[in-house]
């Protein structure tokens, strides 16, 4: 579905709340596979959320997990552990062209039965369970920190535990540490240290109610929002001042765009408080490369040249990111280089307007672009793509006084 979106009040106020994050649930429901006395409040509602759940409950020989990328990692991992089951791991033609080798051969090495049924390092996957005693693995550490939350994640269920030497710079630490944080809170032990991991086996856990934390990547959004805007006051819940996500950085960054975060309770209040913005926006976001396409975005629509680098795990996303952003910024007019691991942007004062934005069946890019409908009329096609991670995108930028026609 093709929507067209519009909104020239830019004066925006709000009371909203955003779904649980993603990256928490999914970390969680592992956990709860393996341990079932654990159970979990404000799950995500979205589609990789949901279609991880549902591989998890499932009794079927064929998984099929669609476009959900972090389901893929974790279930490969969990999958390889369940001794007596067999399963053929799978998922959209775009998944079967996002590598998956560097996290199958550090299972292969701890033991496990995993062999591909198409191409060699890709899925899918026939994964056949057991018990995998082995208890020491080297990965690299900088391509997906996915590939080390996944071995982390089945860590403290097998026999004798596991330590992870890491090999190289490690990319997206705060996911590392997000992991690590949340097997803590659920009664787990593990240190994460230099280059290396260590989670002790745990056979049993007391029962514990976690209560997710929203999504700091879909509040990068409204974020976005406020910037562009002329005045903001957007309540956002539920959201924690110490927060495990890597994403809440985005607080700081957008402080150069005149944007104050300020927490009430359970939840952050997003304030305009001025019309200041940077010169040039120079950012290294190997900490948190989903936010990369929001920033760029905003930069794009407030006139601002920035530099972004740390992101070569854009590349094996839900599309390479990196191309796709130089694609449709360049609708609008403006001039992108792009690298291996960078971004740099020189905007035009100018805009097009009704520009088509394509969102390559990646649901940031039409989130990231959404923004931009505060300063000329554009479309997003496939809109309903945002289901993967925010269901509810689009109802809430109608409650801030969006037009969106989904004719």
């Amino acid at each position: 579905m093709k929507i067209k979106l519009f909104n020239d009040k830019k004066q925006l106020s709000g009371d909203l709340k955003i779904t649980g994050s993603k990256s928490e649930s999914n970390r969680l429901l592992i956990l709860q596979a393996l341990y079932p006395t654990l159970k979990v409040e404000n799950l995500s509602n979205s589609d990789d959320t949901q279609y991880l759940k549902k591989a998890l409950d499932s009794d079927e020989e064929l998984v099929d997990i669609h476009h959900a990328g972090t389901a893929m990692r974790f279930l490969t991992a969990y999958f390889a552990t369940r001794k007596g089951r067999e399963v053929v791991l799978t998922g959209s033609p775009r998944m079967q062209e996002r590598p998956v080798k560097l996290l199958v051969d550090a299972l292969k090495s701890l033991g496990a039965d995993i062999a591909y049924e198409k191409k060699e390092g890709y899925p899918p996957l026939r994964i056949k369970g057991k018990t995998l005693t082995e208890n020491k693995v080297k990965v690299q550490a900088n391509i997906s920190s996915q590939y080390i939350s996944a071995l982390m994640l089945i860590a403290p269920s097998l026999p004798n535990g596991l330590q992870l030497d890491l090999v190289g710079q490690v990319t997206s630490a705060p996911y590392i540490n997000m992991t690590l944080q949340m097997m803590k809170n659920a009664g787990l032990e593990g240190e994460f240290a230099g280059n290396k991991v260590i989670i002790e086996p745990v056979k049993k856990l007391e029962s514990k109610t976690i209560a997710v934390e929203s999504d700091w990547s879909s509040a990068s959004y409204f974020y976005s929002l406020a910037a562009i805007s002329d005045t903001a006051n957007l309540r956002l819940a539920i959201f924690r001042e110490k927060s495990l996500q890597g994403d809440c950085c985005i607080s700081e960054i957008y402080r150069q765009f005149g944007v104050e975060t300020h927490y009430e309770d359970d939840a952050i209040v997003l304030k305009k408080t001025s019309r200041k913005k940077p010169r040039h926006l120079s950012e290294n976001l190997i900490d948190s490369p989903d936010i990369a396409q929001t920033i760029a975005v905003t930069c794009l629509a407030l006139g601002v040249p920035c530099t972004l680098k740390g992101l070569h795990t854009l590349k094996i996303k839900e599309t390479d990111r990196l191309a796709a952003l130089k694609a449709e910024i360049m609708k609008f007019g403006s001039s992108v280089k792009i690298s291996d691991d960078s971004l740099e942007l020189i905007p035009q004062e100018e805009f097009k307007e009704n520009v088509s934005v394509a969102t390559y069946n990646d649901h940031r890019m039409a989130m990231a672009f959404a923004p931009f409908g505060l300063k000329v009329p554009l479309e997003i096609e496939d809109a309903m793509v945002v289901s993967k991670s925010y269901p509810d995108f689009w109802k809430d930028l109608e409650k801030l006084g969006f037009n969106i026609d989904k004719g």
